[in-house]
C-alpha cells in the first residue's frame, strides 16, 4: 500500500477507537452524516439519494451538510472506504491468527464466510453500501478504492494458497478463480437474503458446506454431457416494418445503457444516442424511460426463463441429473454474457431498481426460481445431490455465484495468460458448484450428515 493510503487507514482506525466524549461535536456530526449516508446508499442506492435526504436522516439542516462534506461524491468515497476497511481488518486478523495451522482449514473457512456475510448483511451498512453501489460506479469513481479491494482479495488468496499447498483445495482450478467464485456467492446475498427466514450463521454454515464440497453426492462422478444448443433455441422474430425496427433498436440500446449505468443514471437522451436517433423520436414509440426499462427487464427475464426451460426439457427420464444441471448452468451464463443483452441488463441493474419495478417482475423471477427448485429437487430425490442440502438456499447461493460473475468476468477480454473463453469459464463454474473447491480425496463429507 502507498504511504498516503496507510496514513488514511490509520486516521480512520483511530477515529473509530475514540469514544463519544473524546470526539468534538463536529466530528460526531460528521460521523452521523456518514452513518446516514451508508444506510441510504445501501437501501436506496447512490444515484437515488440526495444530499437533502442524507441531511434529513442525520438530523441536520440541509445546508449544514456542506460544512462537513463538499459533495455527495466525497461522502460516497468515505462510505465505500469504511465498508471495505472494516471487513479487511477483521478478515486479516482471522487469517493471521490461524496462519500455519492447516488442520483447522474448514473451521477457519467457515469463520471467514460468516464474518464476510455478517458485515455485509447485518452489522455494517457501510459494507453493504459498498457491495451494492460499487458495480455501478465509473472507472474514475472506482480508482481510489481499488487498492484496498485488491488488498482484501490478497488476504483471501493468501489463505487459499496456504490451503492449496496443504492439499485441501483442488489443483485443477486457480486460486484466483476459486477466490472470485467464493466472493461472488457471498456478495449476491445482498439481493435476496431475508434475516427473518434464518440467521446469518445458518446461512454461513450452509454456504460453507456447499462451497467446500459442492452439491453432488461424494460417490457420484460428474458428467459433462452438456446439450449446449439449448441456450440458443429462443427464436426472436425479426421486426416487421420501420416502426417495429426502430422500437427494437431502442430496446436494445436501452439494455446496453441500463447494463452499463444502472437504472437511475440511465436517461432517455443516453438511450437515444445509443440508438443513433433524436431524443424526441423515442417518445413516438415509448411514453417514458420507465416504460422502456420495464420492457427491457421483462424481456431479460423472459429470455432466461424460456432458454433454461428449453435446456432442461431437452433431457428425457431417467435423467442424467449432473449433465442436466450443468446444461442449465451453462445456459444461464450464455444468456447472461452472450445470448441476451436484456438478461445482462436485468441482472446488472437489479440491485438498484426501485421497489415498484421489482414488484412488477417478482412473479417471473419466482417462476424462474421454481424451475431451478424442481430440477434440483428431482436430482436430490434420485440421490444425485447430497441429502443434507436445503434446495432453496442451494438455488439462491448458486444463482448468486453465477449472477455476480458479470462484475468480474469479461468474455471479450483479449487472450492472455490464464484467460478463459466463455465455454471454459462456464465449465469451471460447473465443476465448482457440483464438486466444490476442496479436493474430494480429503473432504470429510459423508452421506450420513444430517440436514440443517
Amino acid at each position: 500500500m502507498t504511504v498516503q493510503y496507510r496514513q488514511r487507514m490509520v486516521r480512520y482506525t483511530d477515529a473509530i477507537k475514540r469514544t463519544d466524549d473524546e470526539m468534538s461535536k463536529s466530528e460526531r456530526t460528521r460521523g452521523g452524516i456518514l452513518v446516514a449516508a451508508a444506510r441510504l446508499f445501501r437501501h436506496e442506492g447512490y444515484n437515488a439519494t440526495t444530499m437533502r435526504d442524507i441531511a434529513q436522516v442525520s438530523g441536520i439542516e440541509a445546508g449544514s451538510i456542506y460544512y462537513h462534506f463538499q459533495s455527495k461524491d466525497q461522502i460516497l468515497s468515505e462510505v465505500l472506504d469504511i465498508g471495505v476497511r472494516q471487513l479487511y481488518e477483521k478478515v486479516s486478523e482471522i487469517v493471521r491468527s490461524t496462519k500455519g495451522d492447516s488442520h483447522d482449514f474448514r473451521k477457519t473457512f467457515a469463520l471467514l464466510i460468516e464474518t464476510h456475510l455478517t458485515y455485509l448483511l447485518t452489522d455494517s451498512d457501510f459494507t453493504s453500501a459498498n457491495i451494492r453501489n460499487y458495480p455501478m460506479l465509473s472507472d474514475e469513481a472506482r480508482a481510489p478504492h481499488r487498492e484496498l479491494r485488491a488488498a482484501y482479495a490478497r488476504v483471501w488468496s493468501c489463505f487459499l494458497n496456504n490451503a492449496k499447498n496443504a492439499g485441501h483445495l483442488r489443483v485443477d482450478i486457480s486460486v484466483a478463480a476459486i477466490r472470485q467464485f467464493i466472493l461472488s456467492a457471498m456478495n449476491w446475498t445482498v439481493e435476496w437474503y431475508d434475516v427473518d427466514r434464518y440467521p446469518v450463521h445458518v446461512l454461513a454454515e450452509r454456504m460453507s458446506k456447499l462451497i467446500l464440497d459442492g452439491m453432488c453426492s461424494r460417490h457420484m462422478v460428474v458428467t459433462t454431457g452438456l446439450k449446449t444448443k439449448a441456450a440458443n433455441s429462443v427464436d426472436i422474430p425479426d421486426p416487421i416494418g420501420k416502426a417495429e425496427k426502430s422500437r427494437a433498436e431502442i430496446l436494445i440500446a436501452a439494455a446496453r445503457v441500463l447494463r452499463d449505468n444502472g437504472y437511475k443514471a440511465t436517461t432517455l437522451r443516453q438511450i437515444a444516442d445509443e440508438a443513433e436517433m433524436k431524443a424526441g423520436s423515442v417518445y413516438y414509440h415509448f411514453k417514458s424511460k420507465e416504460a422502456i426499462v420495464d420492457e427491457v427487464l421483462n424481456a431479460g427475464l423472459s429470455d432466461l426463463l424460456t432458454g433454461v426451460s428449453a435446456a432442461v426439457q431437452d433431457f428425457e427420464a431417467p435423467y442424467d441429473h449432473h449433465a442436466r444441471i450443468a446444461t442449465a448452468i451453462w445456459t444461464h451464463l450464455d444468456f447472461l454474457f452472450k445470448a441476451s443483452e436484456f438478461t445482462s441488463a436485468n441482472i446488472r441493474s437489479y440491485g438498484m431498481l426501485p421497489n415498484s419495478f421489482r414488484e412488477r417482475h417478482r412473479g417471473i423471477r419466482h417462476e424462474y426460481g421454481r424451475l431451478w427448485d424442481r430440477v434440483l429437487r428431482e436430482a436430490q430425490d434420485d440421490g444425485a445431490i447430497r441429502s443434507d442440502i436445503k434446495i432453496v438456499p442451494l438455488r439462491q447461493v448458486m444463482l448468486g455465484a453465477l449472477n455476480w460473475t458479470v462484475e468480474w468476468f469479461d468474455p471479450n477480454e483479449p487472450a492472455k495468460d490464464g484467460y478463459l473463453s466463455l465455454p471454459e469459464f462456464s465449465g469451471m463454474l460447473i465443476k465448482l458448484l457440483l464438486e466444490g473447491v476442496c479436493s474430494r480425496e480429503t473432504t470429510p463429507y459423508t452421506e450420513h450428515e444430517t440436514a440443517n
